[in-house]
């Protein structure tokens, strides 16, 4: 193993903190060529698709990256925005708005960044820089309220080979998950609450959640579980009785038997049973994306519409919300309990001319 350069030190340089937030990522562009780096990246995981490598690897570059790309850049260029991918947007404007409120919470040297899973910022460039900011404890984020191991593990897995090239490693927590928090669902209630105050009620709500193949809750992935406290908890909070929402998963992908009940399935059968207004949110997702306003907000409405159905509303993500921005300062900060403290200035000029006079020493400058 060749171990990466260090970044140069100077002895006396303060230690930072970092908070590193991690989404999925989206490619560069909606074209066929950047959504084709990108789905190769991104299906290439074996996290992702836990099918036998050389079968799937005939499957992906014979047949998906031959196909998909053209109607996937369609689909994206759909809810392009002129700034570019929503899901970026809105995770650069979670870090600025989480940046800022830290910097009222706390005087510690703390670093907020965010890095992408698939796609750019990628995570060992940002990884690169706060190691040059002499970061020495990261926080790790993963922007996902339910674990699971196709997203949360693959974004530790990405940190974990990068740590493995470093000679000098910072230490690291990782925030696991934070379906059932008390800040990330009475964001979602008040999310919810809000947009009904504004445009009314529906019969039914449903909320949807990124769909996975039905082994994976089989082989113990507990995604499917923490789904399912998430809709429980948020139904609670609006005071909903059990006939009023829905817990359902979307982005069913290939012929195996996926979690259900299905998203479209269900907007199809309250369709037909000619249900006045429905209202889908997805709660597995803190930052509006491909899959909630295209899959939901515009095919979810193909869907309900034309079977039957009077009225749909997609309601949007939590996004740049001030109630969830606070409640994700609070995540981080019950996160990082122990790393962080008022800075003193004082005390800081003292270890700096500590550090500077040991260096006068030819046998310690190196300690």
């Amino acid at each position: 193993m060749t171990y990466l350069i260090e970044p140069h030190y100077t002895h006396g340089t303060p230690e930072k903190t970092a908070v590193l937030l991690v989404n999925l990522g989206t490619p560069d562009a909606p074209t066929p060529a950047a959504v084709r780096r990108y789905l190769k990246e991104f299906l290439g995981d074996p996290r992702v698709v836990e099918i036998p490598r050389p079968i799937w690897w005939l499957i992906l570059n014979g047949i998906i990256l031959n196909t998909r790309p053209k109607k996937s850049a369609a689909k994206y260029a759909s809810i392009w925005q002129p700034e570019g991918s929503p899901l970026k947007v809105y995770t650069e404007q979670q870090t600025h708005l989480l940046r800022s409120a830290l910097q009222q919470l706390t005087d510690a040297p703390l670093v907020v960044d965010y890095a992408m899973r698939y796609g750019t910022p990628s995570i060992p460039d940002v990884l690169e820089k706060l190691k040059a900011q002499n970061c020495q404890r990261i926080l790790l984020l993963p922007l996902y309220p339910q674990y699971a191991a196709s997203t949360t593990a693959t974004a530790t897995d990405a940190v974990y080979a990068c740590m493995q090239k470093m000679r000098n490693t910072p230490a690291l927590r990782v925030v696991k998950h934070f379906h059932d928090t008390p800040g990330y669902i009475a964001a979602s209630v008040q999310n919810i609450r809000a947009y009904w105050t504004l445009h009314g009620r529906p019969e039914v709500l449903i909320m949807s959640f990124h769909g996975l193949p039905r082994y994976t809750l089989d082989k113990g992935d507990p995604y499917h579980c923490e789904c399912q406290k998430t809709g429980r908890l948020i139904a609670e909070g609006l005071g909903l009785t059990p006939e009023q929402y829905r817990i359902t998963f979307q982005s069913r992908f290939g012929r195996a038997e996926w979690l259900q009940p299905y998203t479209t399935a269900t907007l199809q059968e309250l369709g037909k049973r000619k249900t006045r207004r429905v209202d889908v949110v997805c709660p597995g997702f803190v930052a509006d994306c491909l899959e909630t306003l295209e899959e939901i907000a515009q095919e979810g409405r193909e869907d309900f519409l034309h079977a039957g159905g009077a009225e749909y509303h997609y309601i949007p993500c939590l996004n740049a919300r001030p109630d969830w921005v606070a409640a994700l300062a609070q995540l981080v900060l019950d996160n990082l309990h122990g790393w962080l403290g008022k800075t003193d200035a004082a005390a800081l000029e003292q270890t700096r001319l500590r550090a500077l006079a040991l260096q006068e020493k030819p046998q310690l400058r190196r300690g």
